[in-house]
């Protein structure tokens, strides 16, 4: 029998770069972004607590392929904190990139999370910066909170999804992935390598369906601007 997830007030979603940049005619467009926003916007509903995070770039940021001369987009390059994927400009903060997709319905999210704007590091996780030790303050916020438990969706599974559920767990939060309301890159093996260390840290990986009824709400917060 499937396991079967009961929603309570110590449960929150995280919500991962619904963006324009990362659906379709996106820079950095992900396979399917797009089908999933109705999902995303129906098991948003079943939550008393969501939190969004959205990329945040700068212009001619370090991770983009435009700021290494002679260097193409998802190549590999190695820098202070490690190798780096370079991509294409996409989520240059301010643009129609940046947006979340127009079809993004959630209107009682709390928190704006903002990651990537520093110039020199990009950021996968909703956590960490991509060097490891710059935090973005959504650990801190969610234990003040009270969460105990992180279910993730959004965009993409093998990259900022990944990182936050791992980061969620290696700060001591159960993470709980909803995949049929995520869609991934799958670069060189990276959904395969998402998958095993998911199973190593002990992260479930399970259907919407798997999760109940929606959860009592109270009223909802103004949606902060982000941390």
């Amino acid at each position: 029998m499937k396991k079967k997830f009961r929603l309570g007030p110590t449960d929150v979603l995280l919500v991962i770069d619904m963006q324009n940049g990362f659906c379709a005619g996106g820079a950095l467009a992900v396979l399917g972004a797009d089908e999933i926003v109705p999902l995303v916007n129906e098991i948003a509903k079943r939550f008393e607590h969501v939190v969004l995070t959205q990329d945040w770039h700068l212009e001619r940021h370090r991770s983009f392929a435009s700021a290494h001369k002679g260097c193409r987009p998802f190549e590999t390059v190695e820098l202070p904190y490690g190798p780096q994927v370079l991509w294409p400009d996409h989520c240059i903060r301010g643009s129609q990139s940046a947006a979340f997709h127009p079809a993004l319905d959630i209107p009682h999210a709390e928190l704006i999370v903002r990651k990537g704007y520093h110039p020199e590091i990009d950021s996968y996780s909703a956590f960490f910066e991509n060097d490891r030790t710059t935090r973005t303050g959504l650990g801190g916020y969610l234990r003040e909170r009270g969460f105990v438990r992180v279910f993730l969706v959004g965009l993409a599974l093998d990259f900022c999804v990944r990182y936050s559920a791992e980061d969620a767990r290696k700060l001591g939060f159960d993470a709980v992935i909803l995949e049929d309301a995520c869609r991934a890159i799958d670069m060189d093996g990276s959904l395969d390598a998402a998958r095993k260390s998911f199973a190593a840290l002990g992260i479930a990986c399970v259907a919407s369906g798997s999760i109940g009824a929606p959860a009592a709400r109270r009223q909802s917060s103004p949606t902060s601007p982000g941390i």
